[in-house]
């Protein structure tokens, strides 16, 4: 046998397997994985949504308490168990004022904003370098939570 008779045996045999090999290699699944870059930005991406609605759900429980604290109870039974039980104590004592705001308007509107010449008053003490003061004010006025009247006070 000579090196011709070698070649026309083993040369069909190895362009099946050549093609075997390629079509197998062409199929092949790739690596699929996601790169750190992408990882990174998914992660960012899905902190800032859960940042975010976080936020919006503190907001909506600050506009309950602030609505909560400003509209009347629409449990009309329960309302008139409250009234009642405040009218021997306003009998004896007489009406109640709020402390230092006689004759004046509710700190909070019935549509949820800051009255007027409380936001001009918290104004007038932050520019004046008093803003614990303000806070002690505004806390006093709306009863909310240290958090929520530090941060409106900042805001001015």
């Amino acid at each position: 046998m000579n090196f011709g008779d070698v070649l026309t045996i083993v040369l069909p045999l190895l362009i099946p397997v050549g093609l075997l090999w390629a079509l197998t290699a062409a199929f092949k699944p790739r690596d699929t994985g996601v790169s750190d870059a992408e990882r990174y930005q998914r992660e960012l991406a899905a902190r800032s949504a859960a940042h975010q609605a976080a936020q919006a759900q503190a907001a909506l429980a600050l506009r309950a308490r602030i609505e909560a604290s400003t509209k009347p109870s629409q449990n009309a039974a329960s309302h008139n168990g409250q009234a009642q039980q405040r009218a021997p104590i306003q009998a004896q004592t007489g009406p109640s004022q709020p402390a230092g705001r006689p004759n004046q308007q509710p700190a909070v509107l019935p549509n949820g904003e800051l009255n007027p010449q409380l936001a001009f008053e918290l104004q007038n003490l932050v520019r004046s370098g008093k803003k614990i003061e303000a806070i002690k004010v505004l806390r006093q006025a709306t009863h909310s939570d240290l958090l929520t009247a530090k941060n409106y006070v900042d805001r001015l």
